[in-house]
């Protein structure tokens, strides 16, 4: 990329086929073996789609490794709510090769971190769950989610995290 581009382009790789939106800004970006880029911005990470690519919010972002050359990045999806939390369940991690990481590694890492406002775990009969207060990126407020183990007790779990929801929204309206 030209200093030109650089400058000029927002951080945006060129032939980069991912669409930002108006108040998203470019942090770190690197090529992905193989074709495509991993970019890290305001709002998200962008992964390769095939020709494409999908930004995932930072706050649906369980964990990000770097080792070897490789990003390991495990995605969550929303599965439901129960009150005002939103029950998460993790997506298998996806391996993405990196020619050159730059400032991508500390750029990511930085983004999950600042969105993570607190987080606790909490242990139940068959399994436990993560409550995590998280920033979503382009919005006002923390949300809480919950992403419970495999083979937990799901609902039990649920009526614990509306609860635990309408506790912290009491609090937010107290004088």
């Amino acid at each position: 990329m030209s200093l030109f581009a650089r400058l000029f382009s927002g951080g945006v790789p060129a032939g980069f086929p991912g669409k930002l939106d108006r108040e998203e800004s470019v942090a770190a970006s690197a090529p992905v073996r193989g074709g495509g880029h991993l970019v890290a911005t305001s709002l998200g990470l962008w992964v390769p789609e095939g020709d494409d690519a999908r930004r995932v919010g930072w706050h649906l972002v369980s964990k990000a490794a770097w080792a070897s050359g490789v990003f390991t990045i495990t995605e969550a999806e929303e599965v439901g709510e129960a009150g005002d939390a939103v029950v998460l369940r993790d997506l298998a991690p996806r391996r993405i090769a990196v020619e050159r990481p730059g400032k991508l590694p500390q750029a990511v890492h930085q983004r999950v971190t600042a969105s993570i406002r607190s987080r606790h775990r909490q242990e139940l009969p068959g399994g436990g769950a993560w409550f995590v207060q998280r920033k979503v990126p382009g919005r006002d407020g923390v949300i809480l989610q919950v992403r419970p183990d495999e083979g937990a007790d799901v609902d039990a779990i649920r009526a614990i995290a509306a609860e635990v929801a309408a506790k912290i929204e009491a609090a937010r309206d107290e004088p």
